[in-house]
């Protein structure tokens, strides 16, 4: 496979970042080995106008989790732990329903319990204080699920909060401590640690930049809750090509080790996840990679090798406006340029499509002459396929959702080879759901009231409270549109005899909330 990484293609991939008034990225590319290109364009900080620089520390998000997987595996090979050891072996004061699940399937997004970390940020807002172990407390009391553990998937932030925990509880040390001492100290990533939040000083650290009320704007704006193994890592694109050079011989962990690392998991009915413990395999334009991206308040990353190749390449952004992870597929099209690729997407409907037995919501819609999908709230770009399905667009893969419609009114729904029937749904809105809700298992109150844009839900957690526009799709059906500067949402399905409703998130099943 022939590799060409031309400097002034890659130049013109990131020229729209180089800016000496904006914020931007850092971008690393190695091939065997060699690093072959490294370069930072736009601002640091925009207030100091200090240029990026590939050596300043940067967050990588999610990219961390295979990190923390890796400093799991580290305690097992010691003996001090199992892969296949119930959560509760370590934390005993867990709610029934989560003390049997396994730390594999934490690692693996297969537990089916309920992500913690997002509920605190949609139910409580992103604005609040909360610790870690504040996070990890909440599953004292949660005492519903997603599904049955190994049925199905669903990414969660929440498992590796109590893979945190579990790790921290065996070695009696903080997972600062662990992660440098086990991992970042002897591959020689000086410049790599685990911050939990944003608000201390750390060095030679770039600033993040949410985007701001106005058009092109940017504000500071973080998460206040703790981040520690689900997405606590900050690292500079140096280190990170150190470390991906050191994926190919590692030092630090054994070559079972890091088989598990990769493996993905195959679920009950068969599907294969391409989730590993931490790393995505997957293929994009008929080359395999692996790969994991992060994302934050203000900032986001794309970790990704192509071994085939032995090409390594990590993009940084300390922006929320553009996605690291577009930005590394466009240097594999540079990269590639003789694979073959896809066909251009193809819009076909609009319409809302609600399961009868599950709930949940799929909203197809034409954007920008483009086909999406709103599922459970989340916008995925898909791609018609040769047999008439829709697959998500290159960048969402990782979610192996398909849609088919089996006539008009009906869109066959396939979630990890899990099959769902929607039926769709269509009708003005004539009920009055003005009222107070409550969601017993998520001790969240909720109230859907009047604002000056219309209905609005308002929702108090145990950390705090939040606000999402209603937006109404068809009969007893509306989405939820967070009024935060990040885009969460889900979808509000009513029950026509009692007047509850269950919402629905990407990471969130069901979640009923009874009126009061």
């Amino acid at each position: 496979m022939t590799v060409v990484v031309d400097e002034a293609v890659v130049d013109a991939i990131f020229a729209r970042l180089d800016s000496c008034q904006l914020p931007g990225a850092a971008v690393g590319i190695a091939v065997n080995g060699k690093t072959v290109y490294r370069k930072a364009f736009g601002l640091a900080n925009m207030e100091l106008s200090v240029a990026l620089s590939p050596a300043m520390r940067m967050r990588i998000g999610s990219t961390t989790k295979h990190f923390t997987c890796l400093a799991y595996l580290l305690l097992c090979e010691q003996r001090l732990a199992g892969l296949d050891d119930g959560i509760g072996k370590f934390l005993p004061g867990l709610h029934p329903v989560a003390r049997d699940v396994t730390v594999r399937q934490l690692m693996g997004h297969v537990s089916g319990l309920r992500d913690a970390v997002e509920w605190s940020w949609i139910f409580s807002g992103t604005g609040p204080a909360i610790s870690s172990a504040a996070l990890v407390s909440l599953y004292r009391d949660i005492d519903t699920v997603n599904f049955a553990p190994g049925t199905s998937w669903s990414y969660n932030n929440g498992g590796y909060a109590l893979l945190t925990a579990a790790i921290e509880r065996i070695t009696g040390q903080p997972l600062e401590e662990v992660l440098r001492e086990r991992i970042f100290e002897p591959v020689g990533m000086r410049d790599t640690l685990l911050r939990r939040f944003d608000t201390d000083f750390v060095p030679n650290s770039a600033t993040l930049h949410m985007t701001g009320g106005a058009a092109g704007s940017f504000e500071k704006a973080y998460l206040g809750a703790a981040l520690a193994g689900e997405g606590g890592i900050v690292s500079t694109v140096d280190d990170m090509l150190r470390w991906l050079a050191h994926m190919d011989h590692p030092v630090v962990g054994t070559a079972a080790t890091w088989e598990a690392l990769r493996a993905p998991w195959v679920l009950a009915n068969g599907t294969s996840t391409g989730y590993g413990l931490g790393l995505i395999t997957e293929r994009y334009r008929k080359v395999e990679t692996i790969s994991h991206a992060g994302g934050v308040m203000g900032g986001n990353s794309q970790m990704l090798k192509v071994p085939a190749a032995g090409l390594d390449i990590v993009v940084l952004v300390n922006r929320h406006d553009v996605l690291g992870m577009f930005l590394v597929n466009e240097v594999l099209d540079a990269c590639f340029a003789e694979v073959e690729s896809p066909r251009t997407p193809q819009a076909l409907v609009a319409g809302t499509y609600r399961s009868p037995g599950t709930d949940r919501v799929v909203a197809l819609y034409v954007k920008e002459g483009r086909q999406y999908a709103c599922i459970d709230g989340f916008d995925v770009p898909v791609v018609l396929q040769d047999d008439g399905s829709l697959w998500p667009a290159a960048g969402y893969r990782t979610m192996k959702q398909t849609l088919r419609m089996l006539r008009d009114d009906v869109l066959l729904f396939s979630d990890f080879g899990n099959i769902d029937e929607l039926v769709r749904v269509t009708g003005g809105h004539t009920r009055d759901i003005r009222a107070r809700y409550l969601a017993d298992s998520a001790a969240v109150d909720a109230s859907i009231e009047d604002s000056s844009d219309g209905l609005q839900l308002v929702t108090t957690g145990p950390f705090g409270s939040a606000r999402f526009l209603l937006e109404p799709l068809a009969q007893d059906v509306w989405r939820a549109r967070s009024r935060s500067p990040m885009a969460w949402g889900g979808m509000l399905s009513f029950d026509a005899s009692s007047g509850d409703f269950k919402f629905g998130t990407a990471r969130t099943r069901g979640l009923r909330f009874r009126r009061c």
